[in-house]
């Protein structure tokens, strides 16, 4: 700031506003990427939130059949569509028995589909049950076709 020969204030150089204007693109070229990747990570977990029913409802299917759940009727909730959200297009109950985690020869799958608020090609997530020990474990990763990119995924999905 200059100050004349009483003084008192005149204002701001250009130098100054020059440096004030370039600290600020800086840390907007930092935090505008980051924003970005926290809103998709947030879309992701309302996914998650979205599937949390699904999960009720395959945990007490297996616990009172004995057997997974081959849709969503089956489990006694919404289609597939009618489950979704800001960011979720659906959310799908079946039984598998391939490709089951931990060498488990069935289990449940909820598979999550992401609109392009995620991505818009890979916006796969899958959630699996499997019975342990007399418990049903979940467990999630991303779809082996079109999977959610990991660094979108939540902590307990890596």
């Amino acid at each position: 700031m200059k100050f004349n020969a009483t003084g008192k204030q005149q204002g701001f150089t250009l130098i100054e506003l020059m440096i004030v204007v370039a600290i600020m693109g800086i840390l907007a070229a930092v935090a505008i990427p980051a924003y970005q990747d926290y809103t998709k990570r947030a879309h992701v977990s309302e996914g998650l939130s979205l599937a949390s029913g699904a999960k009720g409802a395959v945990t007490e299917f297996y616990s009172s059949e004995g057997s997974w759940p081959t849709s969503n009727s089956d489990a006694g909730i919404a289609s597939a569509t009618d489950i979704s959200g800001n960011a979720v297009t659906s959310v799908t109950v079946s039984s598998e028995t391939t490709g089951c985690p931990n060498s488990a020869t069935s289990c449940a799958k909820i598979a999550i589909v992401y609109n392009s608020k995620v991505d818009g090609t890979n916006n796969g997530l899958d959630l699996f049950a499997t019975v342990s020990s007399g418990a049903i474990a979940w467990t999630c990763q991303a779809a082996a076709t079109n999977g959610v990119a990991s660094n979108y995924l939540p902590a307990n999905c890596r």
